[in-house]
């Protein structure tokens, strides 16, 4: 399989955005001469990317595939446009009530926060099972007792791109992460703030969401 470079994949998606649109707009856009992107052109179009039609332009062609739209789109998107309310309780806040705001909220994680609001840990249904199989007693315990703890929680930021939280989930396996901001300056240590939760599903919804329209 051919990788393309990152000048082919501009130009698939100028074309993309712009078509039809002619050999030298193409160039133009990429502040470049059509000589330059002469070769870049012919393989695209030979590859598929891309079509051209005499006198018209060139098109999206067969292979500008859902893989490549979909890459572009989460680049491009920012966690802060797809991040939900995040679930929080706190850290003294019982296993058996925790479980029941899990399955109140229907959720599979939920965020603990300290006394100040912020961010103390994270607790799965994986971790409240672990937990609760065979102790009797495991109900009345706190969640601090189970919670994965902050700093090892892997989290993201507003401002990062949807690919990068993906990637994150993807290497962590896990479902879903908080999204935080840093505390005030004057505070010590990493503290953050709590202000969303990004899950597999809000990715899949944004994906869809761009096939269908």
């Amino acid at each position: 399989m051919i990788e393309l470079t990152a000048r082919q994949l501009q130009i698939i998606d100028i074309v993309q955005k712009n078509a039809p649109i002619s050999g030298e707009q193409i160039a133009e856009s990429l502040h470049l001469s059509k000589p330059t992107i002469r070769s870049d052109l012919s393989l695209l179009v030979m590859l598929d990317y891309i079509n051209a039609k005499p006198k018209v332009g060139y098109f999206p062609g067969g292979k500008a595939s859902s893989d490549l739209r979909n890459g572009y789109l989460l680049q491009n998107s920012k966690v802060k446009d797809i991040q939900g309310m995040p679930i929080i309780i706190r850290e003294i806040t019982t296993i058996q009530d925790a479980v029941v705001t899990l399955f109140l909220q229907d959720v599979g994680t939920l965020f603990v926060c300290d006394d100040d609001g912020k961010l103390a840990g994270v607790a799965s249904r994986k971790d409240f099972l672990k937990v609760t199989l065979g102790n009797p007693g495991a109900a009345s315990m706190p969640v601090s007792m189970v919670m994965t703890r902050q700093p090892k929680v892997v989290t993201v930021f507003p401002e990062d791109t949807v690919l990068d939280a993906a990637q994150k989930m993807i290497l962590h396996e896990v479902d879903s992460l908080p999204v935080v901001v840093p505390a005030n300056e004057e505070e010590s240590g990493a503290r953050l703030t709590v202000v969303g939760r990004l899950t597999k599903t809000s990715i899949l919804k944004l994906l869809l969401d761009k096939e269908n329209h």
